[in-house]
């Protein structure tokens, strides 16, 4: 039976995984695909069964993840310092390496290094949501295993089994709002964020409910919603290094890192909702309502959707999708940002 059974979406890593555990490991692999859709549970999977063990925290299991919005030098040269120590307890060590598309250049440079000539004990698993960031000389160095975005069913699943008190609707919604992404679902099944996603659907159609629209106050409260989600990841780093003798600058570098890298994720996760709310509206004017991801707001759909607006409402899901890559490229003021791009969105939709 296959090592990786359960993970029967990725029927492709599963068979180049179980390939690599019954002929020997290469010294590095490149998992890459979507983000949210399993792979740091397959990359731990992995390890542990090249390291024998069942046990979720092992001496020769190395993991390293970004703090904020990068991978700097230093977490490369203390892992570097780490893979030139024999194992602990196995014959091997695992290094995993989450995020990695977020290895800023100094730190992908220092890494190339030990994936030219790597010890003969080590094993690397970089864990990557893009390969277009990292530098094609550490592609060509791993090998890679693809991962794809999960089925409804698969999401469908998962939200019977967690929510079973929501309707037939409100689960067939947050499964295809999901778009087959785990953090999503997780994101979704969350009162907190499930309150967001209202005021985020209240904003999306301000532009053409509200006689008197207020671009700013909209922008604003999109912002106030990215914030709130990065509170609660800086009380949450807090929390983790608590513990953790860490100089006083060290300690508040990581908290600003990881409350922007969860304000970074919530902007981009709401755009990306925003534009399938306008996406919904043309799937519901021309009739193909089945289509429509917001299936628990049918009822809004509905009353919104027009003839009149199908042209304006494609030109405001392009909008959306425009600012959410600038977003996702550049550092931009988010504030600013949603302001320019409600603002559009209103034109398009008067037009």
């Amino acid at each position: 039976m296959s090592t990786f059974a359960r993970f029967s979406e990725h029927a492709e890593a599963g068979r180049l995984l179980d390939a690599a555990l019954r002929e020997g490991p290469s010294h590095a692999y490149l998992f890459h695909g979507p983000p949210g859709v399993g792979k740091r549970e397959v990359a731990r999977a992995f390890a542990r069964a090249l390291l024998n063990t069942q046990r979720e925290f092992h001496p020769d299991l190395y993991e390293l993840d970004a703090l904020g919005e990068m991978i700097r030098i230093d977490a490369i040269r203390e892992l570097r310092r780490d893979l030139h120590m024999r194992p602990f307890e196995a014959s091997r060590r695992v290094y995993l390496i989450h995020r990695a598309h977020l290895l800023n250049e100094d730190a992908a440079d220092a890494l190339l290094k030990d994936l030219e000539e790597p010890p003969a004990y080590a094993v690397i698993v970089l864990i990557a949501d893009d390969l277009g960031p990292l530098p094609q000389t550490i592609r060509s160095r791993c090998q890679l295993v693809p991962f794809r975005r999960l089925s409804e069913r698969a999401v469908r699943a998962l939200v019977d089994a967690r929510a079973p008190q929501l309707g037939d609707d409100a689960q067939a919604a947050v499964a295809r709002v999901a778009a087959g992404r785990l953090d999503r679902l997780e994101r979704l099944l969350d009162p907190s964020s499930a309150e967001r996603r209202d005021v985020l659907i209240e904003q999306a159609r301000a532009p053409y409910r509200e006689t008197a629209f207020d671009a700013t106050a909209t922008a604003a409260a999109l912002v106030a919603g990215a914030g709130a989600v990065a509170a609660a990841a800086r009380e949450r780093e807090e929390a983790r290094i608590a513990d953790l003798e860490l100089p006083a600058r060290e300690a508040e570098q990581r908290v600003k890192r990881a409350a922007r890298g969860a304000e970074r994720e919530e902007l981009l996760a709401q755009l990306e909702e925003l534009a399938s709310w306008y996406r919904d509206l043309v799937a519901v004017a021309v009739g193909a309502e089945d289509a429509a991801i917001h299936l628990d707001k049918l009822r809004e759909l509905r009353a919104d959707a027009t003839r009149e607006r199908i042209l304006g409402a494609e030109r405001a899901a392009e909008a959306v999708r425009e600012t959410w890559r600038r977003l996702e490229e550049f550092n931009l003021a988010p504030q600013l940002a949603l302001e320019a791009l409600f603002l559009r969105i209103e034109r398009e939709l008067a037009a």
